[in-house]
């Protein structure tokens, strides 16, 4: 008998709740559009974690697969690379029988591709061991992976790029392409293109065995990606800890030949040259090493973003619990007649549970809905791709059912248990009509609402004017004005005529050939030491960028002592000019005129004597987050790219007269630059996407509390529509109706205020600490966050509070 009559009590709830629900309107709409608004950001923030989380996974050995890193402190600096030297992979499966199997990659940029008579940019290109398919899990759709790299001068393409060149991805293997004009490469491999969640992902894999030079036996060069794939049995911490025997071993005959010391004599100096491994799994959010192989992303951010999923759909929770509990007197009458009408208590929380998780339900099919129409803008804010694919379906279905029922009953719970627990006598007598005052556990949540507000609001404050910082920073260059023109390596010889015919061009101040530039990732790692005789002591590792002898003045970089480069100085060749790091660190009182010392080779069998020329002031010429470490130019010539710096109004005429010089040059290559300034804006674009992401949920935390608080006061006006009423008939005008209604709400603000200044600071002090430079947190944000929320909340409690005094008092007393 019970179970027949278990469908009619189920529907029987269903529509009770129902018509409850429609009877009250005002107060469904609020909290269905709460919860939609809260649950529409948290699968936003879930899909974007999801991809994060995602990275590399497509590998099906993603367990057991490590990338080795060099970590190095010589002549005071620190550095932690993701390379290592060329004898590192064969090396180490020789001496670690729990290596299954290694691989390198080189980078070494891109070529120009030929189709046909056209000639075609191609940048994604690295060169990789034969072994590249044993380590990693690319699917062969046209070769075989046991061979396809193993000859030298063979290429393996993504179908993507066999599609664009040979039209198809079959039969393709065999074909010959041709980079560079003289180089020709036998295509022996076409792949599925890796997925976007992959920390590498390039288009063009070429036969490392094509190279050949003396840093293949070389221990103090880094230019190799060093993957391992472990035994199954492999235990990768004891794995850690021998390889620092196995560096010593290794790199020290090479150490002792160069420095005249073993690892004893440089450890106790506090130097080091360490190995260490990192999970294929972890490369994306917890690697930000020198020369890491794409722009990685951050678990801080993935904590961040989390965290404030969590409080936004906290904050549309504590709506619903403070509405229902609010509204509790309005049905208090309802709950006694229920109850002496033989309803048990299980029957009346039955009921407010099916209330709320129907109140969940309708704003969770609203919050996907939401979702799925607000990704677009999402990914563009986010610089994602995010699509709603069969596979987060599969999972999105039941961690929404979760998620209604979850919420439903959290949210639910309390007014549920509290409005079953009242005594129908109390009721009917009407001795629990308690409105808004008397609700600690109401207050508490509004307090904890804005708690959370403001605390966002401190973020969102600080992440805009550490962004402007580095925006305003004089970064001891000038890059306004300064166009970078890529690929000069194309003109060969003719690229000093080149830069000297525009240099000519009429609005051309000055221009220089060199592609290390502050706002690339150009960079080369040398040791120079004060004595003809290597000695740790008298020694200094910096970057050594050759340049000309226009690039100081291009780029606006002050020189403090002594001169510039001259071409027509020969000497200049053995010359070179310091930044202040440098001075300092080398401990000379005057730097001009002393000589250094440096390794003429990557063998380091023979060094050559520069004498220093000048001192520049230092320059950020590596992102903000890191402080100016030593630098040295040389005079010498490198061929990334022409810098230009332009004085002319009328940039896009100006841009067409370059254009046509090149086209002069190369009728065939593509012209292609970009401006420092944009460059620049790039290095920091994972910061500004967070910031504009932060701004945005923060705006929609503020949205979601200030509906609760919309409601909230509605329903303290109508609780005291009575006593507004006399008060108006005694006297009262609207302001002090307003304020009467208001200064509760407000003690509530003030309180979360309070609370949330010093939880603000230190969150944020810990953000900024990732920035060598970095603003110091001031006094007015704190008051801007504060104001802003007692303003908000004032607003939004004053739109109920006006309505109620305005409200005319006849109508309000005829019942009495």
């Amino acid at each position: 008998m019970c179970n027949e009559n278990q469908p009619v009590m189920i529907r029987n709830y269903l529509k009770t709740a129902y018509r409850s629900l429609l009877k009250n309107r005002g107060f469904t709409a609020i909290n269905v559009l709460g919860l939609a608004l809260g649950l529409a950001t948290c699968l936003l923030i879930v899909f974007y974690v999801f991809d994060e989380l995602s990275y590399d996974r497509y590998n099906t050995r993603i367990d057991r697969i490590y990338r080795v890193n060099n970590d190095i402190k010589f002549g005071g600096n620190e550095n932690s690379y993701a390379q290592t030297p060329a004898p590192t992979a064969a090396s180490m499966k020789a001496a670690f029988p729990e290596i299954e199997q290694v691989v390198r990659l080189r980078n070494r940029g891109g070529f120009q591709v030929k189709k046909g008579s056209q000639d075609i940019e191609e940048d994604n290109m690295v060169y990789a061991d034969a072994s590249l398919f044993n380590v990693f899990t690319m699917q062969m759709i046209d070769g075989n992976p046991a061979t396809a790299l193993k000859e030298p001068h063979s290429v393996v393409l993504t179908d993507e790029m066999a599609r664009k060149y040979f039209g198809r991805t079959t039969n393709v293997a065999g074909q010959t392409m041709t980079f560079g004009d003289t180089a020709f490469y036998k295509v022996t491999g076409v792949i599925k293109k890796l997925p976007k969640q992959s920390h590498f992902n390039f288009d063009f894999f070429l036969s490392l065995s094509t190279l050949h030079s003396e840093e293949d036996l070389a221990w103090f060069s880094n230019n190799f990606y060093t993957y391992i794939l472990l035994r199954p049995d492999a235990d990768p911490e004891k794995l850690q800890a021998k390889l620092s025997p196995f560096m010593r071993s290794q790199a020290g005959p090479q150490l002792q030949s160069i420095l005249h010391l073993d690892f004893n004599q440089l450890e106790k100096q506090g130097n080091y040259l360490r190995f260490s491994i990192t999970p294929l799994k972890d490369i994306h959010l917890q690697s930000h090493r020198v020369g890491e192989l794409g722009m990685n992303g951050s678990m801080g951010t993935v904590y961040i973003f989390l965290c404030i999923a969590l409080f936004i759909l906290l904050i549309a929770c504590v709506n619903f619990m403070n509405l229902s509990t609010a509204r509790s007197s309005n049905r208090a009458r309802e709950v006694g007649v229920r109850k002496v009408l033989g309803s048990a208590r299980v029957q009346l929380i039955i009921q407010f549970l099916t209330e709320s998780v129907l109140v969940t339900l309708v704003a969770a099919a609203i919050a996907v809905f939401a979702a799925w129409a607000l990704l677009p803008v999402f990914n563009h804010m986010a610089n994602k791709e995010l699509t709603v694919t069969p596979q987060i379906i599969g999972w999105l279905l039941p961690v929404m059912l979760g998620i209604i029922l979850l919420i439903g009953f959290v949210a639910g719970a309390y007014p549920a248990f509290f409005l079953s627990a009242f005594q129908p006598i109390q009721v009917l007598k009407g001795k629990l009509a308690n409105g808004f005052k008397g609700g600690f556990l109401r207050g508490s949540l509004v307090v904890f609402q804005f708690f959370v507000s403001i605390v966002l609001i401190i973020g969102t404050l600080v992440v805009y004017n550490q962004l402007k910082y580095i925006q305003n920073k004089d970064m001891g260059f000038n890059r306004e004005h300064v166009l970078i023109i890529d690929r000069v390596w194309q003109l060969g010889d003719k690229d000093k005529a080149f830069r000297s015919e525009v240099s000519q061009l009429a609005g051309v101040e000055s221009a220089s050939l060199s592609g290390f530039l502050p706002t690339s990732d150009a960079g080369n790692s040398s040791s120079f030491f004060k004595t003809p005789i290597p000695d740790q002591k008298n020694a200094v590792l910096t970057q050594e960028w050759p340049v000309d002898e226009s690039y100081i003045p291009t780029l606006g970089i002050k020189l403090l002592a002594g001169r510039n480069f001259s071409a027509q100085m020969p000497t200049d060749s053995a010359a070179v000019i310091v930044n202040e790091a440098t001075a300092r660190q080398l401990g000379f009182a005057n730097p001009l005129n002393h000589d250094l010392y440096a390794p003429n080779d990557q063998m380091a069998k023979t060094f050559k004597k520069y004498h220093i020329i000048g001192v520049i002031k230092n320059f950020n010429y590596r992102s903000i987050k890191e402080g100016i470490k030593p630098l040295l130019l040389m005079y010498g010539e490198d061929r990334g790219a022409v810098t230009v710096r332009i004085k002319s109004n009328n940039i896009p005429a100006l841009l067409g007269q370059i254009k046509a010089k090149w086209a002069s040059f190369l009728p065939n290559k593509e012209f292609v630059s970009n401006f420092m300034d944009d460059e620049f804006n790039n290095q920091y674009r994972t910061e500004q996407q967070t910031g504009s992401i932060v701004v945005a949920f923060t705006s929609l935390a503020i949205i979601i509390a200030c509906l609760g608080l919309f409601g909230l006061a509605a329903y303290a006006a109508e609780q005291r529509t009575k006593e507004i009423g006399i008060r108006k008939v005694l006297g009262a005008n609207v302001s002090t109706i307003v304020s009467m209604l208001s200064k509760d709400f407000i003690k509530l603000v003030l309180i979360a205020i309070a609370i949330a200044i010093p939880v603000g600071w230190y969150a944020m002090n810990k953000w900024l600490q990732d920035f060598a430079y970095r603003i110091h947190i001031q006094w007015w944000v704190f008051a801007v966050a504060g104001l802003a929320a007692i303003i908000i909340a004032f607003l939004t409690i004053s739109f109920q509070s006006i309505k109620a005094a305005l409200t005319n008092p006849v109508k309000s007393l005829r019942s009495e």
